[in-house]
């Protein structure tokens, strides 16, 4: 059995050295790159100062979802629904579960995701649409 464990911890070691060097001769790109950049900002502006240029972070809003993140959400609230749920009242449940703050603007973006993925788990024959009330569709799982 050790032999087993100490083959994939190897395995594991190339697997990890291996994602470092490739993140290395990435960051080496990069740092050329931006000698390059520097280099044509010098010809052209001449008097303008590198450090006054703070680096860009992209930070997701906090509404974002990891990768299937949304569809385990949607699913299982409508496991656990006694009835039907319309789109908004899902988007709704989701947002509360999230801990974020229920405003309109989050619960429209809300619901457009909550409503792309309840039509692609539909398209799959996992949940059904039954019948509109006003706006939303009513949603229940497939039994």
């Amino acid at each position: 059995m050790t032999d087993y464990a100490v083959e994939a911890l190897k395995r594991k070691r190339g697997e990890i050295t291996g994602e470092i060097a490739r993140c290395q001769a990435q960051l080496g790109k990069l740092a050329k790159d931006l000698e390059h950049v520097d280099g044509v900002l010098a010809i052209l502006a001449p008097d303008f100062v590198q450090e006054a240029v703070l680096p860009k972070v992209f930070v997701p809003p906090s509404s974002w979802s990891k990768r299937g993140e949304m569809s385990r959400g949607v699913l299982s609230i409508l496991r656990l629904a006694k009835a039907p749920m319309t789109t908004r009242e899902i988007a709704e449940t989701i947002v509360r579960q999230r801990g974020l703050e229920v405003t309109s603007s989050t619960l429209n973006i809300m619901t457009r995701r909550v409503a792309h993925c309840l039509r692609d788990k539909r398209e799959h024959g996992v949940v059904r649409s039954i019948e509109e009330t006003g706006l939303w569709l009513q949603w229940e799982m497939v039994r």
